[in-house]
């Protein structure tokens, strides 16, 4: 049984970026997924446990397998008509190593960052 998202007022959603970058890295593998903030679903998401990538992979958790992810995620928000999306970091994530990674790999694929 899916659970629907709650229904946010209009004031509250005028306010809201429309499509934000969330990422996770683990000791073995580093996901990325896009969520549409107004409606509380993911647009876009890559992971290095993807069958198709694991076998492509030699180390699933480094920083070139981090840029991978980026280049992977932003074709697939460029396939879904997706041309720009927010970055917000955690408290703990700083621009630099696997964050730096994903972050330029998907602007380089064509979407831009707001």
């Amino acid at each position: 049984m899916v659970i629907p998202p709650p229904v946010r007022p209009p004031r509250i959603t005028q306010f809201l970026k429309p499509y934000v970058l969330k990422m996770h890295f683990t000791n073995k593998y580093v996901n990325a997924q896009v969520i549409h903030t107004p409606t509380a679903t993911v647009a876009a998401a890559a992971s290095s446990q993807e069958r198709t990538l694991r076998e492509c992979m030699e180390i699933k958790r480094d920083v070139a397998a981090a840029a991978v992810i980026g280049k992977i995620l932003g074709e697939r928000l460029l396939a879904k008509n997706i041309p720009a999306i927010t970055v917000i970091l955690k408290r703990e994530q700083k621009y630099h190593g696997k964050v730096k990674a994903v972050i330029d790999s998907v602007r380089e694929a064509g979407v831009k960052l707001i």
